[in-house]
């Protein structure tokens, strides 16, 4: 078993005891990205104190920093464990959308709040149901399948919409994007990225499911004659990330206050990213969500620090390309030393 916060291919005997704590994790070896993450974070945060101290470091831009975070950390949640399953899922942001839009239809609003976050989060299961049966047991290669859900998803949010910004009116919803609504000047909408971010971490280091994913993505083969049932783990991980894209997507109608069919784009790419500079290897077998949530705040702070000091789009896609070229470089080297 794997130290806590990450789970590596590594040989037990080479791990932290199951009984360790998460702070112990963090000072292992396993966690040294963690720490390297921590460090551009503060490196960040220090530049962001010396060229823009008081817009920066003020309580308001703080707060929203963690809540842009908190949409795409919930999104990246879901990825992670897919990824390191040995797939991956190019739907999520096209998920978000769809989601957003149809929980927000005037049909959807008339049930209030809990009408609209239920839509939200079966739209998000329905797809990743599909996602799961179509990879799982139609034995469709996952970036075919989820890049027709992508297709498929934005098209039906636009249609739904016909192009229109669906304007929430549900004074409970949007009430809880208003300060009033903060828990001890945490929004609450952070409160809910740590839950699932704490739920997501107990699942993939303490519980079965995250043994077998890790076990499906290291070797499907060796894991399905263990007695793992391949395709029902499969299936299990789209519906997980499908249902951190319905929850993602009522995060995002709070934030905004409205269903687009333009929501959530590009958030594969902002998620899978994020999850490759945290540790999780493409190719499965490793993740740890630890590293996916440093990621997701790294990349949140770029674009804050960008936006702050009024610098153009093009050198911050820039900036966040190389930091994912030099993850992936990391990795290589790191998977290189370990089979030497």
């Amino acid at each position: 078993m794997s130290s806590p916060g990450t789970v590596s291919d590594v040989p037990a005997k080479t791990t932290a005891p199951p009984g360790g704590s998460p702070l112990r994790a963090l000072l292992g070896r396993a966690d040294l990205r963690n720490l390297a993450l921590l460090g551009v974070l503060a490196v960040l945060v220090a530049v962001g104190g010396l060229t823009r101290p008081e817009e920066f470091l003020s309580t308001g831009n703080l707060q929203l920093v963690l809540t842009q975070a908190s949409v795409i950390g919930v999104v990246t949640v879901g990825v992670t464990f897919v990824i390191i399953s040995g797939g991956i899922d190019l739907s999520v942001g096209a998920i978000v959308a769809l989601a957003s839009v149809w929980a927000t239809t005037v049909a959807t609003q008339d049930f209030g709040l809990g009408g609209m976050l239920l839509c939200a989060v079966s739209v998000g299961l329905g797809c990743g149901l599909v996602n799961g049966v179509l990879i799982a047991y139609g034995g469709m290669v996952p970036f075919i399948a989820t890049l027709a859900m992508l297709a498929s998803a934005r098209g039906l949010a636009l249609q739904i919409s016909d192009g229109r910004t669906q304007v929430v009116r549900v004074d409970t919803v949007l009430d809880l994007g208003l300060p009033q609504a903060y828990v001890l000047g945490i929004p609450p909408l952070v409160l809910v990225f740590a839950a699932v971010t704490a739920v997501g971490w107990l699942l993939l280091n303490r519980t079965t499911f995250g043994r077998r994913s890790v076990a499906v993505g290291g070797n499907a083969e060796a894991a399905r004659l263990a007695g793992i049932d391949v395709r029902r783990q499969r299936l299990m991980l789209y519906l997980l990330s499908g249902l951190c894209c319905g929850i993602a997507a009522f995060m995002l109608v709070v934030l905004t206050g409205s269903g687009q069919n333009t929501n959530g784009n590009l958030y594969e790419l902002d998620a899978i990213a994020a999850a490759i500079i945290g540790g999780t290897l493409l190719s499965g077998g490793r993740g740890t969500i630890t590293g996916s949530v440093l990621g997701v705040l790294v990349f949140t702070t770029i674009t804050n620090l960008f936006a702050l000091n009024n610098l153009q789009s093009d050198v911050q896609q820039i900036a966040k390309g190389a930091i994912i070229v030099a993850a992936v470089l990391i990795q290589h080297r790191t998977a290189r030393s370990q089979t030497s």
